[in-house]
């Protein structure tokens, strides 16, 4: 693996500012979120008016728990401009979820939100390694996911040679890093996998490329996972972390000189914990669900967003700002099979563990009669024979059983078997009957 770099001179002031200076800011701009929120949404004038609340009531930033969460339904029914804060006109770039579920999320950005965006983005890419003159390979997509172009205009602000090569046509990544050399890729963790396996399919060693930094976000991954990253292509794996509704990638950022949780810059992004059932804020350390509120952002202010991203918050390191935990699920990603709580992070860390499985698996759910029944199909690794597949399949199994509680049907299948994401990795595949 790469040698881990020391911590970059030039920080921003508020990186390294005091506590009490970051709090002072962070006051300052909850009061004009809440005002301005509540002046130019009308679905906030209508969520502060029933919860009894009016942006003067927020005297501190404890009292911000005293306002309601705003959930991803909310700009759902608001679709596509309504939660919009400034005429349309002012909106620069609009961007939007998938919709797989429905309809999708909107986000939209003025002059100003599209440089703050960048800035963060600039911070997290230099936080993570990242120097002006580098070359950055950016494999997210590009168009209506925030990915691509977030990655893109943070390294340019940054002062790095952008390859905006975009997700997808996975030969072509592999000549590109090969001819162009870059030093940093961005992409998702699991598509990172496809690309090493491509490489070594042309019988190019992954660890002999120019690459010497990976910035992996826009899926969970577990730190098993790092470490097999770091292992096959001797580069430095570091998180990143956001989401369309808060902003985008850059909300979070790991620092590579410490590696231990991500950064969150807090002079834009205010975060807490809370309790998924009851929806108290819980103190700091115990772990739950992570809320959001934006501080700066003018198109679309976001107060209290629940991101159903499970973690907590940590003391601060490397950065004044406080740190939060690795994302590993999410509270809609959780299955419960018969009764147990099961994660797809919880099977990838035993899938790592044995040799001659790969880090290529999805957990389809079906239900044949009455009861959820779990199945998890897995590859077998490239150099691993049917046999040595078949027994540690058998083995997985029993540690599911073991170790998570509920009993798995383990597939082994041939390499290249699951079909390979070019974005985010589609763990579960539920095949229940709908209701």
């Amino acid at each position: 693996m790469a040698l881990r770099k020391a911590a970059p001179a030039g920080l921003e002031p508020i990186e390294t500012a005091s506590r009490a200076e970051l709090a002072a800011l962070q006051l300052t701009r909850l009061q004009w979120t809440l005002r301005h929120a509540y002046d130019n949404v009308p679905h906030y004038r209508k969520a502060f008016d029933r919860a009894g609340v009016r942006p003067t009531d927020c005297r501190s930033l404890d009292d911000l728990a005293r306002f309601p969460f705003t959930v991803k339904s909310d700009l759902r029914d608001n679709y596509p401009f309504g939660m919009f804060a400034v005429p349309r006109e002012q909106v620069v770039r609009i961007h939007a979820s998938s919709g797989t579920t429905g309809k999708p999320t909107v986000v939209g950005y003025t002059k100003n939100d599209i440089d703050t965006w960048a800035t963060v983005m600039a911070r997290s890419i230099r936080a993570a390694g990242g120097r002006p003159g580098d070359l950055v390979h950016i494999a997210y997509g590009y168009g209506l996911f925030t990915g691509g172009l977030g990655a893109h205009y943070g390294a340019e602000k940054l002062g790095c040679t952008v390859i905006p090569m975009s997700g997808g046509q996975t030969e072509k990544q592999v000549q590109l890093i090969q001819d162009f050399k870059p030093r940093v890729i961005m992409v998702t963790p699991s598509y990172m996998l496809a690309i090493a396996e491509e490489m070594e399919r042309q019988g190019i060693e992954p660890r002999k490329t120019s690459l010497e930094i990976g910035i992996f976000g826009a899926e969970p991954w577990t730190p098993t996972m790092r470490e097999a990253i770091e292992a096959r292509l001797d580069i430095d794996a570091i998180d990143i972390f956001g989401l369309s509704e808060v902003m985008g990638p850059g909300v979070a950022q790991e620092c590579i000189e410490t590696k231990d949780g991500l950064t969150i810059w807090e002079d834009h992004f205010y975060p807490e914990i809370i309790d998924p059932e009851t929806g108290k804020v819980l103190p700091e350390g115990e772990k739950g669900e992570l809320v959001f509120t934006s501080l700066t952002k003018e198109a679309l202010p976001i107060i209290r967003y629940r991101t159903r991203d499970l973690t907590r918050l940590l003391p601060p390191t490397a950065r004044t700002m406080r740190r939060m935990e690795k994302i590993t699920g999410r509270s809609d990603d959780m299955l419960i099979i018969r009764g147990v709580n099961v994660f797809p992070t919880q099977v990838e860390e035993l899938i790592l563990k044995q040799p001659a499985l790969a880090p290529h698996y999805q957990l389809e759910v079906t239900r044949p009669n009455i009861l959820d029944e779990l199945t998890v199909v897995v590859e077998r690794a490239p150099a691993a024979g049917g046999k040595d597949g078949d027994t540690a399949g058998e083995r997985l199994a029993d540690l599911i059983k073991s170790l998570i509680g509920v009993t798995a049907c383990v597939r082994v299948v041939h390499t290249g078997g699951i079909e390979r994401s070019l974005g985010k990795a589609k763990r579960v595949i539920d095949k229940r009957p709908k209701a």
